[in-house]
């Protein structure tokens, strides 16, 4: 008789908390988007509850007699876990586990479970095992069995500090130190990655490169392969993309572009994960231009452009020209008061509004990314000897010739091509005054 292999469902109870500083409807949406992330890590949601409070209760997060409540209630779902929609001290990870007899998660480890999960490339393994790492370092007490449930999948979903009790101190100490030594050894293999990929950005540095930042979700995927018909990820799914994946795009007859899918932004994005995607989020601080990606169908979307934005600027490139993508135009109805927003980029330069989906806009879009290509060019007049006869080819194929014409021994060029490109081959000294 055969019998199943699959691995029952994990039930999960989802906590939120409303602060008088905090709009419902922001913790409203929060604890929505948690769900969207337990959902995301396979886990059976059974209730979402909002727990309203004046003060953070530093033993409990919810304060000793909601945490009852939140043990019965628990215990009558039958919820194999308990999540939280705010980052809990180990402390009060402590305390709530040994109080409810269950296992708590907060934010931050259902989403670097999630990042575990979905990690497929080793530069997207090394960043998460790293993160959690960080994330259960202060987490360790004697009460853990063992490290060999931290890290890889699902390692985060797998910790209990109300677990079986361990032999003591001494094991502690072991365990801070396998783990410290882990994270040296993964910290090591991320510098040579970064140095890698490094190399690899700078060996295509000639070209203009542009990078798709957005919240996890926004429809940077789908973009993605309606420019460049590229066979990436598209799943209706938080943190469907992890690493960075990158494509030759052309704008048109001329001009080409790399473009670089990235890893989606979340509001409270964990602090060790970020310092983690350091490397793959490289090619959102060297892009010369960010299409900044924004889902115009989300109740809140303006909240969600304004996360995008701390991270841009977390990162240092707030500077950094960029498109602002209005996307999913396909799901707004006429009239509808987000219409006037689509109708008013149509007049902004800074500003387009695109389904990637069906491809409305995409042409507008186009020609937008070829103006930003072109401020990185410069016309020169040149006077080149006929004999750089490689040099010559060379501005035929990258730049776009104007003028020209010949005498006896020269050729006589007025020449249209990126800035870069005439940096590298030094034309200066072939410029005519």
């Amino acid at each position: 008789m055969a019998h199943s292999t699959e691995v029952p469902q994990e039930s999960a109870l989802l906590v939120g908390i409303t602060l008088p500083r905090v709009p419902t409807w922001e913790a409203e949406e929060s604890l929505d988007e948690l769900a969207r992330l337990a959902d995301t890590a396979t886990l059976a949601i059974v209730d979402k509850i909002l727990v309203n409070r004046k003060r953070i209760d530093p033993t409990f997060f919810i304060g000793k007699g909601k945490a009852e409540e939140l043990r019965d209630l628990a215990n009558r779902y039958e919820a194999d876990m308990i999540i939280f929609d705010n980052d809990l001290s180990p402390a009060q990870m402590r305390n709530l586990e040994k109080l409810t007899e269950k296992r708590i998660l907060d934010r931050s480890a259902i989403i670097l479970d999630i990042f575990s999960l979905h990690a497929s490339t080793r530069t997207a393994q090394v960043q998460v095992e790293l993160a959690q790492l960080n994330y259960l370092m202060p987490r360790l007490t004697r009460q853990w069995s063992h490290l060999s449930r931290q890290a890889g999948g699902g390692a985060i979903r797998g910790m209990g500090a109300a677990g079986v009790r361990g032999p003591g101190e001494t094991q502690l100490e072991i365990d801070r130190r396998l783990v410290r030594g882990r994270i040296g050894q993964l910290q090591r293999e991320l510098d040579r990655i970064s140095g890698q990929m490094a190399t690899s950005r700078k060996s295509r540095g000639d070209s203009f490169r542009v990078a798709l930042v957005g919240y996890t979700n926004a429809g940077k995927s789908t973009l993605m392969r309606a420019l460049s018909g590229a066979d990436v990820l598209v799943q209706d799914m938080l943190f469907a993309t992890l690493g960075s994946t990158t494509r030759a795009v052309d704008v048109d007859a001329r001009h080409k572009i790399l473009l670089t899918d990235t890893v989606g932004f979340i509001r409270r994005l964990p602090h060790h994960l970020f310092a983690s995607f350091r490397a793959t989020l490289e090619e959102t601080v060297e892009a010369d231009l960010l299409l900044h990606v924004v889902d115009l169908s989300h109740p809140h979307y303006d909240h969600q452009m304004e996360t995008v934005q701390s991270v841009l600027n977390d990162l240092g490139v707030e500077d950094c020209p960029t498109l602002t993508v209005l996307n999913k135009i396909d799901r707004i109805g006429e009239g509808d008061e987000v219409d006037t927003h689509v109708r008013a980029a149509a007049g902004q330069p800074d500003r387009v509004a695109i389904s990637a989906q069906t491809g409305a806009g995409i042409d507008v879009l186009l020609e937008k990314i070829l103006f930003h290509c072109q401020q990185h060019e410069v016309t020169l007049d040149l006077k080149i000897p006929q004999a750089e006869g490689r040099l010559l080819a060379q501005l035929h194929e990258q730049g776009e010739i104007l003028e020209q014409n010949y005498d006896a021994e020269d050729a006589h060029l007025r020449v249209r091509l990126g800035r870069a490109w005439a940096q590298r081959w030094d034309l200066e000294r072939f410029q005519l005054n």
